[in-house]
């Protein structure tokens, strides 16, 4: 899982997968993949919070400008627009919240329960995975490796003897050059010169076979690497494939542009907007504020006489007193409207007939029935007995 390099290195042979030592890249991409999933989900926690935050912004946005509109000097279909922002900003404020606990409860537990199923451990050795990969590719690698040791080893004496050789041509033909040179020295570099010849050709000849003997193994080794690089693809295919969902689901829950609700916030808003009306606003001005207001002009209002009212405790001790009942009762007319303000009292319109069942109090008050049945207390100066 680690991210792909800008530039192709310097010494291609060296950082070769084939070189001695260098598919610890690919073994350690498992460590690496368990480290980026505890970076993805620390990440996104991270992310989590900000919803959370925002949410809570929106929240105490709206909570705090909801309360200071309604002191505010619009009216109409323009404060109903108005609201509407704290409305749609309340709502989106629930689903940035549902999205935190959606990027903690659903996303992180789903990653970390893959990652545990994933990466099983060895005791002491790290991952499983590692550990098997590790030994098998140094298996793999170990005789093509004692090999080119030698071969590199075989390299380095033939490179010694090539410059030994060379030292000696080149001091054999200074001699030759120099006309002082006696000839039994220069019969001696001569032959120092052949030796060396010779010794080079023999160390060419061994370094030669070992270079064959690594050549024809390599193909064995290549296909044995590859067997175990191709299995760590796969695994590692896996562990992408899966990612890629984990990344797909994290950007559903993240892409509010697509979310219904968020559209269906936005769209009602918009609607709220657009049915902002001058011509409504002005009427319900007018009809509230204005000429459109009902009125009660003047006119001339009727006496009506007080009714002295009796606690209620007073009253029950009244009713339970021993008091003259009318056999048959009497008719009687109400002059005024009246509406009792007891359980106990009748209430009824001007004009309206009654029967009167019991002699009035010291307070004023007589019981009747209406013509419905119901029986209760009525003030006596807002009735006239029937001739």
């Amino acid at each position: 899982m680690a991210s792909l390099p800008k530039e192709p290195p310097e010494d291609t042979k060296m950082q070769s997968f084939w070189m001695p030592g260098n598919y610890g890249r690919t073994v350690q991409r498992t460590d690496q993949c368990y480290q980026a999933c505890n970076d993805i989900m620390a990440c996104f926690r991270e992310r989590a919070k900000v919803e959370k935050q925002y949410a809570q912004q929106l929240s105490q946005w709206s909570n705090k400008w909801k309360s200071i509109v309604e002191f505010r000097p619009l009216y109409g279909s323009l404060m109903r627009a108005w609201q509407a922002f704290f409305t749609s900003t309340e709502r989106l404020s629930v689903l940035h919240s549902s999205i935190s606990q959606s990027l903690v409860s659903e996303e992180q537990d789903k990653i970390k329960a893959w990652q545990k199923m994933t990466f099983p451990k060895k005791i002491f050795c790290g991952f499983k995975e590692t550990h098997s990969n590790e030994r098998s590719f140094a298996n793999a690698q170990k005789p093509w490796t004692k090999k080119l040791k030698k071969l590199e080893a075989a390299q380095a004496v033939y490179h010694k003897a090539c410059q030994k050789e060379q030292a000696a041509i080149n001091k054999e033909k200074q001699a030759t050059n120099n006309t002082d040179t006696v000839p039994e020295k220069l019969q001696k570099i001569t032959a120092a010169r052949e030796k060396a010849t010779e010794e080079k050709e023999n160390v060419r000849e061994h370094y030669e076979k070992l270079l064959e003997d690594v050549t024809s193994y390599t193909p064995r080794y290549m296909e044995e690497m590859e067997a175990i690089f191709e299995q760590s693809q796969e695994e590692e295919s896996k562990r992408i494939a899966f990612l890629k969902e984990a990344f797909l689901s994290i950007h559903q829950h993240l892409d509010v542009t697509s979310n219904e609700s968020v559209k269906a916030v936005y769209g009602e808003l918009h609607q709220t907007l657009m049915s902002i009306s001058e011509q409504d606003d002005l009427k319900w001005w007018k009809n509230n504020h204005g000429p459109g207001m009902p009125t009660d002009w003047p006119r001339i209002e009727e006496w009506v006489p007080s009714v002295k009212k009796l606690k209620r405790k007073k009253r029950d001790r009244k009713r339970q007193e021993d008091r003259p009942v009318m056999i048959g009762g009497v008719k009687v007319r109400a002059l005024y409207d009246y509406v009792g303000e007891e359980g106990d009292e009748l209430s009824f319109k001007a004009g309206e007939v009654l029967l009167k069942v019991e002699e009035e109090d010291d307070q004023g008050w007589c019981r009747g029935v209406l013509s419905g049945g119901k029986e209760g207390f009525y003030p006596s100066n807002y009735v006239e007995v029937v001739e």
